[in-house]
């Protein structure tokens, strides 16, 4: 199970990237109980936040769009919930341009307490 990886510019983060890559690595999300109760918390965050849509939803993995306000740019976010490992991976990304001046590491900074606190 694995996410795609960030491209060479930064505006992308993700967990399972290289530890080393401090411009795209970020740490994934540990949690306790089942799988689907993980995935549940995830959806319910997302379907919460502004401007966000989730356009896919299985049983380890949740899609979204999250749309910025004055632009309109559309950043891509997934979820995937390694129910072996017990942990979250996500993946932020911005569809257009080279840098996203700390958008996605910023939601995630964001989302992720707001999914701890729901498993």
């Amino acid at each position: 199970m694995s996410l795609d990886p960030c491209p060479s510019s930064p505006n992308c983060v993700c967990s399972q990237e290289d530890p080393s890559d401090t411009e795209h690595y970020i740490e994934a999300l540990d949690y306790d109980g089942p799988a689907d109760t993980a995935i549940d918390a995830i959806a319910q965050v997302v379907e919460s936040s502004d401007r966000a849509t989730i356009t896919n939803r299985s049983e380890n993995r949740i899609d979204a769009v999250f749309v910025s306000m004055i632009f309109r740019f559309k950043d891509d976010v997934s979820f995937l919930v390694d129910a072996d490992e017990k942990k979250i991976h996500f993946r932020s990304a911005s569809r257009v341009g080279k840098s996203d001046l700390g958008a996605n590491r910023k939601r995630l900074a964001t989302l992720l307490p707001q999914i701890k606190a729901k498993l």
